[in-house]
């Protein structure tokens, strides 16, 4: 069968968008935000060595998923009954982490606004975000209005970093030879740009978009390298911006870190620009995450179908129930991204015995060293992983 030569745009380009769009919401400011704090210059190997992690990662999963043409749950279960059962599982437990991260970031975007708790911020949050699900007019003009809002995070982080005037050289070296280096870091910043539900969502888009098979592969993996391009550039912008104002004595709030970034360099008005950015990414993320997450398992009853809007809004639900009991927002969001980072290796795992199965792969050949590739990041995060989830349970729980 000949490829199809196609524009890379529309489908391709909105699966890349989507992709980077999950995961540069309140866990990736966040998470940004603490490890430059600790690693400074340093951490910006650590977003090398990710980059180098997600583009194994995601490559395989968008290929072999798309070859298959079957969803992730589903190509589990042709590979071994159960499976994809155990693979939905995974998922939503991990799309329910970043869920309570999102709500936790709604609290920290409504507490910079406004000045009021981070409790009571995601509670308004969650009626908001229900309102949003079930009046789709209103979700469509937040949808729009996100979108906006995402350009001006981008631009307004492009003037911070410019206007705090990193040390670039610095950066640049201790990129490639860093005075010292976090496993925790990678774990999260891995587990928050392609973990849980994240690669999966730009991979399903495309199978929606009819973009599958053998023929399409180019087009599959432009996607698939974009989508992490896109999320590589804003954090290492972000990076930049950071580590500037630190070098110019900045003190960042513990509570609530990336605001004071915005503060420190663009005064007030920068600050309350960032809550309505924050705010807007997040309650976005809350709808968008546990519709993702509830997707996983609609296709196995059709009890779960029929009654999708009340299994997303219970998720919801559940998810600011807890951070309301548990509150620590930004101990909350770096932990989502550790414990995504957990299920990333195991995900992988399924979908890259599944490429070696003739039954399921038909005549394609998956390429050894994209295999290989992936088996790496199956051995480096699941090595990393565990160790680091621990230690994040454990400082949740002092």
């Amino acid at each position: 069968m000949k490829p199809k030569f196609r524009a890379f745009g529309g489908a391709s380009l909105g699966a890349a968008f989507l992709m980077a769009n999950s995961s540069i919401g309140p866990g990736f400011l966040t998470q940004t935000t603490v490890f430059t704090q600790q690693l400074l210059t340093s951490f910006g190997f650590v977003i090398l060595i990710s980059v180098v992690l997600d583009v194994g990662a995601q490559l395989n999963t968008w290929r072999i998923l798309t070859v298959s043409e079957l969803r992730a749950q589903d190509l589990a279960n042709r590979l071994l009954p159960g499976l994809g059962y155990l693979l939905a599982a995974l998922v939503i437990l991990g799309g329910f982490a970043f869920n309570i991260g999102n709500i936790a970031g709604c609290g920290l975007g409504l507490n910079v606004l406004t000045g009021m708790s981070y409790e009571q911020g995601a509670l308004i949050s969650c009626g908001v975000a229900l309102l949003l699900f079930w009046v789709r007019e209103i979700g469509k003009m937040l949808d729009g209005f996100t979108k906006i809002l995402g350009t001006v995070k981008i631009l307004l982080t492009l003037g911070i970093a410019f206007s705090a005037h990193p040390p670039l050289l610095q950066a640049l070296h201790h990129t490639l030879l860093p005075v010292k280096i976090s496993a925790a870091a990678i774990v999260t910043i891995v587990g928050g740009t392609v973990g849980g539900y994240i690669t999966f969502s730009g991979a399903h888009r495309l199978l929606d978009a009819g973009i599958k098979g053998i023929e399409n592969q180019a087009e599959v993996t432009r996607s698939a390298v974009s989508g992490i391009v896109i999320s590589t550039v804003m954090r290492f912008v972000l990076f930049l911006a950071i580590v500037g104002v630190l070098s110019h004595g900045a003190v960042l709030e513990a509570d609530n870190p990336a605001a004071g970034v915005f503060r420190a360099a663009a005064g007030e008005v920068g600050f309350r620009v960032f809550g309505v950015i924050l705010w807007s990414a997040a309650i976005s993320s809350v709808v968008g995450a546990a519709y993702t997450s509830v997707s996983f398992f609609k296709t196995f009853h059709p009890v779960f179908a029929r009654y999708e809007r009340a299994c997303i809004s219970v998720f919801i639900v559940l998810s600011t129930g807890i951070f309301v009991f548990i509150g620590k927002p930004t101990q909350l969001l770096i932990f989502a991204g550790a414990i995504n980072g957990l299920i990333l290796p195991i995900a992988l795992g399924i979908v890259l015995v599944a490429a070696t199965s003739r039954r399921l792969m038909g005549s394609y050949h998956h390429p050894r060293w994209m295999l290989a590739a992936g088996w790496v990041v199956v051995l480096v995060m699941g090595g990393l992983s565990v160790p680091v989830l621990v230690e994040q349970v454990s400082g949740m729980l002092r």
